[in-house]
């Protein structure tokens, strides 16, 4: 018989999920004992950046990556991670170290409600009721966690079971597609084909479900303009292509508006539809039919209008690309490219994001918190390939720092650019340490306005005004403090120092931070 440990180490190998992230406390130590050579441990500072870190890894590498958080607090201090990892349909199998089960019913120091602390934003919770079934336990997380719609998986595990006899663990595979009812799809096919003007809008599930090259030869197919949904956490589509339209708003009246000239929407893996403020109004038009092809039967379920199909967004499209011929209409009109910003001091957010595009490598990835500046981003840098794009689906600050590095770590060959603004880079700053540790070189680009620049948008909307307190953040040093953490930086104030400061950074092979102070005048909200 061998240990619980060395039983588990087998399964992960089998998984392939040798690396682990994570910041150890006692009640894990145990599983740490001769940890083996095979293995790579990736330290956080902090457990929300421990979790941030795998967020951005299992995303780029598309596998379930694992996460060790400390008992009830660890798991605590990262559940604001997990909240973005839950909508970024991430797959995490995440565990935490229980007290040693020979006094729990004594709730001792670091006993914790470990399973009722993570339910609210994982797939499933569980704590094994016998130390033999760790292993098997940790299987179903990885399983749930990698079967669509994808997400976080929790095991609490108690510090004495790592060292108790278990049997091996007889492995099982699982194919994870399920495939959407091809009736369904063949009256889909029939109305786009009897449509006089059709639309799509891409979610971020085209990226995940590798559905990109598909969706493009669908759209040129059917002729359809293509917008984006509103803040994204991945990007569907390529936003240089001629039938690209733009971003959908946030609200229900935009929304309907910048729809209004469609008889059919076409809505792929994003709910119908993504929003922030409350504004009275229709979900469209009423002359506007939608449909929604997503992963996810609760996405589905809360649709607020049309038809929702429940299936693989990949297998969706290529049935759809089999049954609709080649349209006659004409395309839609080509999105506007937008004009070169001027260079002023203090620098606008267009001229950062208009500068940063034109510096940036081929085969950048971006990984954005940039908030406020996000629209600006957006029509400046245009992505055009997949995998390129990554943000925070649930709207959490401190995703892009670490995601940024866990990201890096999965592409060692494509330069990551992480663009984040000022405020949520002191969310998660500790993982400037990581980056540094394990030879991440991600540009790090602060777009520092000296504010919360999204909430006082936000209050103008609303009516606060400047009554908020506690949205100016003066005399940050961002660049003293990524330097203590082992990372170069600089300030960049002046329009004639910011391509050579970007570009210092980007040639550099270290992970660098450009902090560009740019007009703190106050936005408007994304979208």
């Amino acid at each position: 018989m061998s240990t619980v440990r060395e039983v588990t180490y087998d399964l992960l190998r089998s998984l392939d999920m040798t690396t682990i992230f994570g910041n150890p406390g006692s009640t894990e130590l145990t599983f740490f004992k001769d940890f083996p050579e095979d293995f790579t441990y990736v330290l956080g500072l902090q457990e929300s950046v421990a979790l941030g870190l795998a967020d951005g890894y299992a995303q780029a590498t598309r596998k379930a990556a694992l996460v060790n958080l400390h008992t009830a607090p660890g798991l605590g201090n990262a559940m604001g991670a997990m909240v973005n990892a839950y909508h970024n349909r991430t797959p995490l199998v995440v565990t935490a170290g229980q007290q040693d089960r020979r006094h729990l019913a004594l709730e001792p120091l670091l006993f914790g409600r470990l399973v009722e602390l993570a339910k609210p934003y994982v797939k499933w919770s569980h704590e094994p009721a016998r130390a033999q079934d760790v292993a098997g336990t940790i299987e179903r997380a990885y399983h749930t966690a990698m079967q669509e719609p994808r997400g976080p998986a929790f095991v609490s595990i108690p510090i004495d079971d790592w060292e108790a006899e278990a049997p091996h663990v007889q492995r099982h595979r699982a194919s994870y597609r399920t495939a959407p009812d091809p009736e369904s799809l063949a009256r889909v096919a029939q109305t786009l084909r009897e449509s006089r003007r059709p639309a799509i809008v891409a979610g971020s599930g085209v990226d995940r479900a590798g559905a990109w090259d598909e969706l493009v030869r669908l759209a040129e197919k059917v002729r359809a303009a293509v917008w984006a949904e509103g803040l994204p956490s991945r990007v569907g589509f390529p936003q240089d292509h001629f039938l690209f339209g733009g971003f959908l708003a946030l609200a229900r009246p935009q929304i309907a508006e910048q729809l209004v000239d469609y008889d059919v929407v076409l809505v792929l893996g994003t709910p119908v539809f993504r929003y922030y403020p409350y504004i009275e109004g229709p979900v469209v038009k009423p002359d506007t039919g939608v449909v929604q092809i997503t992963d996810s039967p609760e996405e589905a379920s809360r649709a607020a209008t049309g038809t929702s199909i429940v299936g693989d967004i990949a297998l969706a499209v290529r049935q759809l690309l089999e049954l609709l011929p080649e349209a006659d209409r004409p395309a839609p009109p080509a999105r506007q490219e937008p004009s070169v910003p001027e260079a002023v001091t203090p620098m606008s957010v267009d001229y950062v994001m208009y500068t940063l595009n034109e510096a940036l490598p081929e085969g950048a990835v971006i990984v954005d918190e940039s908030v406020s500046s996000e629209s600006k981003l957006h029509e400046h840098i245009r992505i055009n390939r997949p995998d390129a794009y990554y943000s925070g689906g649930g709207g959490g600050l401190g995703f892009a720092m670490p995601a940024s590095v866990g990201v890096q770590l999965a592409f060692l060959d494509r330069p990551v650019v992480c663009v984040v603004g000022d405020g949520s880079t002191n969310y998660a700053i500790q993982a400037l340490w990581t980056a540094a540790r394990y030879g991440a070189p991600v540009t790090y680009v602060v777009i520092n306005n000296s504010q919360y620049g999204i909430l006082k948008a936000f209050g103008e909307f609303a009516g606060v005004g400047d009554e908020v307190p506690g949205l100016d953040l003066p005399e940050l040093d961002i660049v003293q403090v990524a330097k203590g953490y082992g990372c170069e930086g600089e300030t960049v104030e002046h329009p004639e120092k910011l391509t050579d400061a970007l570009e210092r950074a980007l040639e550099s092979g270290r992970p660098s931070l450009v902090n560009a102070l740019v007009d703190p005048a106050v936005p408007g909200l994304p979208g």
